[in-house]
């Protein structure tokens, strides 16, 4: 990364470091950027579309229930939370390429890793809530008499839990964006 030429200028040595960044790197961070983007964007589709309608029989009456994101608070913050960060996503692929092509990069870098680790927080506290709501939907609780519904509305449920591990590998991606920038600042620091 670094290489140190040894010269003479007329007559003088000199010892000039040379810092070198390798296109590893932005290839990286435009790569982290992009499966961010996909994770987050197929995990927001995935709940956006998933309705499931059932005929239900209690008490000898019938009636027709629908399970949709929408009833569930910590689900509606679920998926804003994912096309919050699908969007980001998106712009920050956009602000990278713009920064770098008009020399600017080092304060949109900063920029960036500020709202990367503001993008990590809210998508693992949606993956939180939404967890915990799938929880009560697979097991229900008893202490407050509620039932477990995902026996009854199991496509709903499967089609949660595979946005919430898409999302899940979105915020550890998010993670790595950060961590990133970070490894990047400690190596610039200690030339």
């Amino acid at each position: 990364m670094n290489r140190q030429c040894k010269g003479t200028a007329d007559g003088v040595h000199s010892d000039v470091q040379v810092v070198e960044r390798p296109n590893r790197e932005r290839h990286f961070d435009v790569l982290l950027r992009f499966l961010g983007l996909s994770l987050t964007l197929v995990a927001t589709i995935i709940v956006g579309v998933d309705k499931e309608t059932k005929l239900i029989s209690y008490a000898g009456l019938q009636f027709k229930a629908t399970a949709k994101w929408e009833y569930m608070s910590a689900i509606v913050y679920f998926l804003v939370a994912n096309a919050i960060a699908c969007s980001y996503a998106a712009s920050s692929l956009v602000i990278t390429g713009m920064a770098r092509s008009m020399g600017r990069h080092e304060v949109a870098e900063l920029v960036l890793t500020v709202v990367d680790l503001v993008i990590m927080a809210l998508l693992f506290s949606a993956n939180g809530a939404a967890s915990a709501v799938g929880v009560l939907g697979q097991k229900g609780n008893s202490h407050v008499e509620w039932m477990k519904v995902c026996n009854v509305f199991d496509a709903y449920c499967r089609h949660i839990t595979a946005a919430i591990i898409l999302s899940l590998v979105g915020s550890t991606v998010f993670l790595l964006l950060v961590l990133h920038s970070v490894f990047k600042l400690h190596q610039r620091s200690s030339y």
